[in-house]
């Protein structure tokens, strides 16, 4: 907290020293810029390498190239990128000035390995999210290899910084194997194998069904006769599912506080077969899981939590940093999640990788199994 405090109070004064910048400058935090040009060749970059294209659009779902006919590139792709690059100035300044932060050679070595890992773990959940049935053409070796060398440089020691800074939250846990399974020992349980049973009951129902199990019936029986579920005529029996499967996440939630051989008081409301009806979902079976089987989605669940903690303490370095952006690439502003480049309110007369740009703009309008 004294390391925040002590970052905010610089990018303050930094907001007062530097205050606007030249109109063409392209990127600006706290006086360090990435000029226009710069900027152009990066995007451009990014439209014209199909791979490092690929890659850049897993990790942060973009429009980098436009259809025939338009703006080579397209504008919602250059502020996505533009965040990016206020993001990584951002973090490389707090590392320097608040954590006193250079990366060694030996930090750059392994910051590159995590970038690489991360633009390739991108790929594999596009793949896996939208059903695609092909990865990013090359690897993501080849893709970093494609940045002109100053972006490639900037990507590892942005990356670098990025490392360190996790590394000195409190609320991270390491994505170490040693840390990785002395987690897993305090919530061993949180990884067991789930076998559910299901009812699938009509609105109208409901209520009968809830008065049904409250005078003990089981729930096989309350499967049998209430459920439109063809698992019903099995006493509604789903199946197992362990932490390598894709659908453990959503039973998990689903069964969270949820006693074995008990539906839950209040279902969810689903569709099926175009009409509404509510899912009750009832834990059968807990099987501890081994470590080792359950690693991979440990690693998930530390990553997400990790990613949060550090999103947070983002937020609040964009928040009181000093930063602008060339109209041409987008406006900064506050979304949901805090400040943020936004794409432009009215479309391109030209090229974004052109100083033709027009610069009138208006406000940016601020569980699987089933």
């Amino acid at each position: 907290m004294r390391l925040l405090v002590a970052l905010l109070i610089v990018a303050l004064v930094g907001a007062t020293i530097y205050g606007a910048t030249s109109p063409s400058t392209g990127l600006s935090v706290n006086g360090t810029t990435v000029t226009s040009s710069t900027f152009r060749a990066e995007l451009s970059t990014i439209s014209a390498v199909p791979t490092l294209d690929c890659f850049i659009s897993a990790l942060a779902p973009a429009a980098y190239t436009a259809s025939a006919g338009g703006a080579s590139v397209p504008t919602s792709g250059a502020a996505v990128w533009a965040n990016l690059r206020i993001e990584g100035l951002a973090l490389l300044q707090y590392a320097n000035t608040a954590l006193g932060y250079h990366p060694s050679a030996q930090d750059l070595v392994a910051a590159k390995t995590s970038l690489l890992s991360e633009l390739t773990q991108a790929d594999q959940s596009r793949v896996a999210q939208s059903g695609a049935q092909y990865t990013c053409p090359g690897t993501s070796a080849m893709a970093l290899a494609a940045m002109p060398s100053e972006m490639r440089a900037f990507e590892i020691a942005a990356q670098a910084a990025s490392l360190r800074i996790v590394g000195t939250l409190k609320s991270t846990v390491p994505l170490t194997v040693a840390s990785m399974k002395a987690y897993y020992a305090a919530h061993k349980s949180n990884y067991d194998s789930i076998c559910v049973s299901i009812a699938l009951v009509a609105p109208t129902r409901v209520t009968v069904f809830q008065k049904a199990e409250g005078t003990g019936l089981s729930v096989a029986a309350l499967a049998k006769r209430y459920s439109a579920d063809p698992s019903g005529q099995k006493g509604g029996a789903y199946g197992c599912f362990a932490p390598t499967s894709t659908s453990y996440s959503g039973v998990r939630a689903d069964t969270l506080t949820t006693a074995l051989h008990k539906f839950p008081k209040t279902p969810q409301y689903i569709s099926y077969n175009g009409s509404t009806y509510a899912l009750f979902v009832a834990p059968t079976k807990r099987t501890v899981t081994p470590f080792v089987a359950a690693e991979r989605s440990i690693l998930s669940d530390l990553e997400t939590s990790n990613a949060s903690s550090a999103n947070t303490v983002k937020a609040k370095i964009l928040t009181f940093s000093a930063i602008s952006v060339d109209p041409a690439f987008g406006r900064w502003g506050l979304n949901t999640t805090g400040p943020a480049a936004f794409a432009p309110g009215l479309p391109a007369t030209a090229d974004v990788g052109t100083t033709s740009m027009i610069k009138a703009l208006t406000s940016a309008s601020a569980s699987t199994y089933k």
